[in-house]
């Protein structure tokens, strides 16, 4: 499959202008995809699934967090959180532990192999960000992050 082959079919005639909704959907897709599937390769060298990399930069900030308090801290449902870290757990980069305090509850313990990737995995973040944004201007990355967090709230207000 090319890169255009991923892409969502534009609607209407090659013609026609297209609407600004399709212009935004179609460039917004066809960036998420591509920064899907670059970090995915960056990641699997490392042994680390694409959205992995989220819940370990929560325990290496805060290691022996439960799976809702990271789901939380993601914007994620516990039982995406569960599903992710058991895949973790099975490759070696965290482990469950039981909660000090209510045995209904388990914490997630980063293993040395998990505490290990951080350099690597910050290393890979920052040369997937300057690879996204190496052709704007500092002015023009200020502004996409704005306009981007601003479409968050958008969508978060309603």
């Amino acid at each position: 499959m090319t890169h255009n082959d991923a892409l969502p079919p534009a609607s209407g005639s090659a013609e026609a202008a297209q609407e600004p909704a399709d212009d935004f959907q179609r460039a917004f897709w066809s960036a998420k995809h591509a920064l899907a599937l670059a970090s995915a390769t960056a990641f699997s060298r490392h042994g680390v699934h694409e959205g992995q990399q989220f819940v370990l930069r929560s325990l290496w900030a805060e290691d022996g967090l439960t799976p809702g308090e990271v789901a939380r801290r993601l914007g994620l449902a516990t039982p995406t959180v569960t599903r992710a870290t058991s895949r973790m757990e099975a490759a070696g980069l965290l482990r469950r532990e039981p909660h000090p305090s209510d045995r209904r509850m388990v914490r997630l313990v980063l293993t040395s192999r998990g505490r290990g990737l951080e350099k690597v995995i910050d290393e890979e973040i920052c040369q997937l960000t300057e690879r996204a944004l190496a052709t704007l201007s500092t002015g023009e990355r200020e502004t996409l992050i704005r306009t981007l967090a601003q479409i968050r709230r958008n969508l978060s207000a309603g």
